[in-house]
C-alpha cells in the first residue's frame, strides 16, 4: 500500500511545489486548501479536498473523512497560513484572531486528530512550516511571528510526546519566499530583504520543499524536535 501524506495549503506556492515533489517521490498526496487545485500532471497520485482550515469545529470530521477514504496517514505537512500584516495597535481583533486560528490553533488541532492514527500504527512524520520571522521578528508581522513561534514551541514538546511512538515532529522555517504572501511587501522592501542574504537571493520554493521531503523520508527517522532553516543564509 502506498503511503500518503496530507499537505495543507496545497493551492499556494510552497504547497503546490511540495505536493508535486512528494507525488514525484511515489507518495500519495492529499492536498487541502480553501481554493480548488487540480494538478493533472500528478495523475492519481494527487487528491484535492476543498476545506476551510480556519473552521476549527470541522477539523475532526475532515480527518475522519480522509482516513475513511485512504486509511491511516503516514505524513502531515502543516503548511496553510495567512500573513496578514499590520501594526498591532491598529489591527482589528478579527484580523488577530484570523492569524492565530489559522497559523497556530488549526495546525495544533489538525495534528491532534491526525497523530492519533500515526500513534496507532507506530510510525508517522509531521512537518510544521514556520518562518524565520518567529526568531528574527519583522515590522508589521508581530501576530504572525507570535503564531509561528508558538508552532515551533509546539513542535519541540510534541516531539517528546510522540517520539517513543515512532512519530517524528519537525519544523521547516523558510526565509522570505517569492509567493503570494510576500507580494504585498513591494519591490523596494523585498530588495532590502534580499540584500541581507549572503547569497543575494531568497531561498526557492523547490529548496524548501526539498527540506520538507527529507523530513518526511525514512532517512530522517532519527531527527525530531528540530527546526530546519532554509533562508539562503539570511539568519546566518
Amino acid at each position: 500500500m502506498t503511503e500518503y501524506i496530507i499537505v495543507t495549503g496545497a493551492s499556494g506556492g510552497l504547497g503546490s511545489v511540495t505536493a508535486a515533489r512528494l507525488a514525484g517521490q511515489g507518495y500519495q498526496v492529499i492536498g487541502i486548501s480553501r481554493r480548488p487545485a487540480a494538478y493533472a500532471a500528478l495523475g492519481d497520485r494527487y487528491t484535492h479536498i476543498c476545506a476551510d482550515l480556519s473552521d476549527l469545529a470541522a477539523l475532526p470530521q475532515l480527518v475522519k473523512t480522509v482516513v475513511a477514504a485512504h486509511g491511516p496517514p503516514y505524513g502531515l505537512v502543516n503548511n496553510a497560513a495567512t500573513g496578514l500584516d499590520g501594526l498591532l495597535p491598529t489591527m482589528h481583533n478579527s484580523e488577530i484572531r484570523t492569524v492565530v486560528e489559522l497559523d497556530l490553533l488549526s495546525p495544533i488541532l489538525l495534528t491532534k486528530y491526525v497523530s492519533r492514527h500515526m500513534v496507532s500504527r507506530g510510525v508517522g512524520r509531521i512537518v510544521n512550516v514556520t518562518s524565520i520571522v518567529a526568531r528574527t521578528g519583522f515590522r508589521g508581522l508581530s501576530v504572525y511571528a507570535a503564531a509561528k513561534a508558538g508552532l515551533e514551541g509546539f513542535t519541540r514538546s510534541l516531539a517528546r510526546d510522540l517520539g517513543a511512538r515512532g512519530v517524528t515532529v519537525n519544523c521547516v522555517a523558510p526565509g522570505f519566499l517569492a509567493t503570494e504572501m510576500t507580494e504585498a511587501l513591494g519591490d523596494a522592501q523585498l530588495s532590502r530583504i534580499r540584500a541581507r542574504s549572503p547569497m543575494g537571493r531568497f531561498a526557492g520554493t523547490e529548496e524548501v520543499a526539498g527540506a520538507i521531503a527529507y523530513l518526511l523520508s525514512p532517512e530522517a527517522g532519527g531527527l525530531t524536535g528540530s527546526v530546519v532553516t532554509v533562508d539562503a543564509g539570511a539568519t546566518a
